[in-house]
């Protein structure tokens, strides 16, 4: 596993607003606009922070119309989940 890719999907988990983003986003699919009413920051932050939930792959996004519509990956999650075995997996000596 490339230590690069592992340490971005756990800089995305690493700040507390992107953690209400992703708990945001338990319920379903949701419209940039919701997220930012209900994270309560400005836009400018909201897309700094989906650009690295998105670029982690725990979040992806789908464009429809001006707004971007997102979700979590269960791809991007089992990723992850993954990568943390990964490296915290003891090993026996022998």
């Amino acid at each position: 596993m490339d230590d690069k890719k592992i340490a971005t999907v756990f800089k995305a988990l690493c700040d507390e607003n992107r953690v209400k983003i992703i708990r945001a986003l338990q319920n379903g699919e949701k419209c940039a606009c919701k997220l930012l009413q209900e994270i309560n920051v400005s836009q400018p932050t909201l897309s700094h922070h989906m650009k690295i939930l998105c670029d982690s792959g725990i979040v992806s996004g789908r464009k429809e119309g001006k707004w971007t519509h997102y979700s979590i990956s269960p791809q991007g999650t089992m990723l992850a989940k993954e990568y943390l075995n990964s490296i915290t997996e003891l090993y026996q000596k022998k």
